[in-house]
């Protein structure tokens, strides 16, 4: 089982996205969405120096941060990969797709590899049923994809060569 890179939180980066803000607990959203593009997740340490600055509780922030699935309590990986597992792309195969990434990968579902270079995530649906199965890796689509062409995909974002 894969354990995520620790990354290191630094104080001054997080007090630099605080005062691009007015310390009113109507921006705690938009602060936790900054903090989460810079860091790639909000760690606790996160949330506790934006409970201070807005004067909101921990728990209400935390709450926030479980709710949205854009924000992350734990690292996430450099490339999201998301797996389309809807009613089309799991007909068409997407948990065969799943099992070669997590097999390829070292992962269960939703880990990071411990280079934290790849998060594997199901979602529900991407809208794309007519090229199911669908897998997206950060923004980029790829449509009916195979087992077969996992490893090839998986090398494109590790910096080497297709096939």
């Amino acid at each position: 089982m894969a354990a995520p890179v620790s990354l290191q939180i630094s104080i001054k980066e997080v007090n630099k996205v605080l005062s691009a803000y007015p310390n009113e607990k109507r921006y705690s959203l938009a602060i936790l969405q900054d903090l989460q593009r810079r860091f790639g997740y909000v760690s606790r340490e996160c949330l506790e120096l934006v409970s201070q600055y807005l004067d909101i509780k921990l728990s209400a922030l935390y709450s926030m941060a479980t709710f949205y699935r854009a924000l992350s309590l734990k690292p996430r990986g450099k490339h999201i990969i998301k797996v389309c597992d809807g009613t089309a792309c799991h007909i068409r195969g997407s948990t065969v797709l799943l099992d070669t990434l997590y097999r390829e990968l070292g992962l269960k579902g939703g880990e990071t590899t411990t280079d934290g270079l790849f998060t594997v995530e199901t979602v529900n649906c991407v809208g794309a049923c007519a090229i199911a199965p669908v897998m997206v890796v950060d923004e980029k689509y790829y449509s009916k994809v195979t087992p077969d062409q996992v490893e090839g995909i998986l090398n494109t974002y590790r910096g080497k060569k297709n096939g």
